[in-house]
């Protein structure tokens, strides 16, 4: 009887601080049962080696990938022991050609710049460098939920990284501190009139309501590219609603492309019409597709010197929105291939440098975000990778409405369990982590910077065991080549670099 009793309270006591305690919300969650989880992990090593997987078999991030982003968002030890576990001869491994000159740029841990003003090219008045390379990409309120927002846009503010409000409108939890990239879907979700049209009144009234310090038109992205959206009914609360700027409990459509412009030449209108309204640096963001898209729309801003001041590239690999497995699997390019499409019609425009390029798609590891600098791209954006800065576990239920850790899901139970303050801590310190490693990186090839790190000195394993600098291997025009090379001296001469250097200090 004792025993029993002795057990019941056990599990009482158990019980009350796995629900009151805020480090972990699967125990907040589920109090009791939510050590199975942690119990199972722990001897996660021991049976993936005998009877599961490697730590680098799983998708779409392996084991490996996730331990780090946990273990720096919590500030621990992120090193691994005994050697790498991967396969280091097998096709499309990328290689980092070391200096035998290591340098030492002195910045302080875990800052890193950009190497390019936004909105210089077109003189915006609100032109600014933003503080970080790393930022978090666009993820709505309403795909995520409330305590996640805040805890996005929380860490954001601690490690002066910007935080793209996605294309749900501006919310109450965007409000922690955090600067914001205000995106634009083709719901105009807080920035629309009553007949869902864009209305430039209710955009300067949102953005003049929150530190927006730029603006981004959503074309289409990785997960989903060419797809609308729809928020049914029973997901539009009195605060998404808000946000939003639609009725509560309303079903709410989002179209597959911009009511506002149906070509090229209106896109840079539209883009130019927002800019000259607000006054800060407008980019579009899309997946790659269509290729006479990006030649057309690089022809029409040289011909004009109008048009977007940043472009934001999302790989196929993308995976903030839940979409069918046909367009998650096969529709719009990989970021490698569908960048090197983007740089080269650029270039051939003289606009690759003019233009700040922004990459997203599974670019939350160093390695990944090395590759693309070297490719040209001067911002990384982190959606999935944050999420698990957040607390996110690769559930992948995001769907569902029932997200076991709070991150994904409007449920108020299970969104309980997310304490943003401590979260936010772990997405400042995930972002300061990868910005560290990318400098280290560069370090270690003799630059101070990813940016001036020579593309050349990046290779990546092809059929046949050769070695290819990463320009070729992704399929890079001699002009496109040329050009991104001679971006590096621009930026070795301190044309675009210098008050970054200056600055640093």
């Amino acid at each position: 009887m004792w025993t029993l009793a002795s057990i019941g309270a056990v599990l009482v006591i158990t019980t009350i601080y796995d629900v009151v305690q805020k480090r972990h919300a699967i125990l907040r969650n589920f109090p009791i049962i939510g050590h199975l989880r942690y119990l199972l992990e722990s001897f996660g090593p021991e049976l993936r080696q005998y009877i599961v997987s490697d730590n680098d078999e799983e998708r779409p991030f392996n084991r490996n990938q996730r331990r780090w982003v946990y273990a720096t968002s919590k500030r621990e030890n992120p090193y691994f022991g005994f050697g790498s576990d991967n396969r280091l001869d097998d096709d499309g491994h990328v290689f980092f050609r070391h200096s035998a000159f290591p340098c030492d740029s002195g910045a302080p841990h875990g800052e890193l710049r950009a190497a390019k003003v936004l909105g210089a090219w077109r003189g915006r008045p609100g032109a600014f460098r933003p503080e970080s390379v790393v930022n978090i990409s666009g993820m709505s309120y309403g795909s995520l939920s409330g305590p996640a927002v805040e805890a996005l846009n929380g860490g954001s503010a601690i490690s002066g990284c910007l935080h793209n409000t996605g294309e749900g409108g501006i919310s109450v939890h965007h409000r922690l501190g955090g600067d914001l990239v205000f995106q634009l879907g083709t719901g105009y979700f807080g920035a629309r009139g009553a007949d869902g049209r864009f209305c430039m009144d209710t955009f300067l009234a949102s953005f003049s309501s929150a530190p927006v310090k730029a603006v981004e038109l959503k074309l289409s992205q990785g997960a989903k590219p060419g797809l609308g959206g729809v928020l049914p009914a029973a997901k539009v609360t009195e605060a998404i609603a808000e946000a939003r700027g639609v009725p509560v409990g309303v079903t709410v459509r989002s179209p597959n492309q911009h009511p506002e412009f149906d070509d090229v030449a209106g896109l840079v209108d539209f883009t130019e019409r927002i800019a000259d309204a607000c006054g800060v640096p407008v980019g579009i963001k899309s997946a790659v597709g269509d290729r006479r898209f990006w030649t057309e729309l690089a022809a029409e801003m040289a011909r004009t010197g109008r048009g977007p001041d940043f472009i934001t590239v999302d790989g196929g690999e993308g995976g903030t929105g839940a979409g069918p497995l046909t367009f998650t699997d096969h529709v719009s390019l990989p970021f490698r291939v569908g960048f090197a499409e983007v740089y080269e019609a650029f270039a051939e425009a003289d606009l690759h440098e003019a233009v700040v390029f922004v990459g997203s798609g599974k670019l939350g590891f160093a390695p990944d975000a090395m590759v693309a600098m070297a490719m040209g791209v001067d911002l990384i954006n982190v959606g999935r990778e944050a999420m698990m800065a957040v607390g996110c576990i690769q559930a992948q239920r995001c769907h569902s409405g029932r997200c076991p850790t709070g991150v994904a899901t409007q449920s108020k139970w299970l969104t309980r369990g997310l304490d943003p303050t401590s979260k936010a801590v772990r997405v400042a310190n995930y972002v300061a982590g990868l910005r560290q490693e990318l400098r280290m990186l560069a370090e270690a090839m003799g630059e101070e910077h990813p940016s001036l790190v020579d593309p050349a000195a990046v290779e990546m394993r092809i059929r046949r065991g050769e070695l290819l600098p990463i320009l070729d291997a992704v399929g890079y025009s001699e002009d496109a080549k040329e050009a991104r090379i001679s971006l590096g001296d621009v930026a070795r001469e301190a044309r675009v670099f210098a008050d970054t250097m200056a600055e640093k200090a």
